[in-house]
């Protein structure tokens, strides 16, 4: 049995609250739970302490006995200091989509330009 620490949806239509908890990974994400380790509620501004509250030793415990953090949770780990987590790297995400695809567009262009430099350059070559 592979145990996960994650977040399960709670509360009502357009206004989430989730459970942290272990459970087994092949249970469905609000379903069956081992046991609940704090609640996270992402409507609340970032400074109020009562938006994350979380026992950070019993998640510890869990991680001993194998349990696996998923992303959103090993957040929360890495800001109370426990685990150490490796950020990501996603630089088209900034990057609004008009932009990209321009950006796309451009790039091919410069490939093509380059192709047919070099082509150029190959077929004067063997002339000089």
């Amino acid at each position: 049995m592979s145990l996960v620490l994650r977040l399960a949806r709670a509360g009502t239509k357009k206004r989430p609250v989730y459970h942290i908890v272990v459970a087994d990974s092949r249970s469905p994400r609000d379903g069956r739970f081992i046991e609940r380790l704090g609640h996270f509620n992402p409507l609340m501004p970032k400074d109020k302490p009562e938006r994350l509250k979380f026992d950070v030793e019993k998640a510890q415990e869990w991680m001993k006995k194998g349990a696996q953090p998923s992303d959103r949770v090993s957040r929360f780990l890495d800001a109370a200091g426990v685990l150490k987590r490796e950020k990501g790297n996603n630089p088209e995400k900034a990057i609004p989509r008009k932009e990209r695809k321009a950006k796309k567009e451009e790039a091919a262009k410069a490939k093509e330009d380059a192709a047919a430099a070099a082509k150029a350059a190959k077929a004067a070559a063997p002339a000089a």
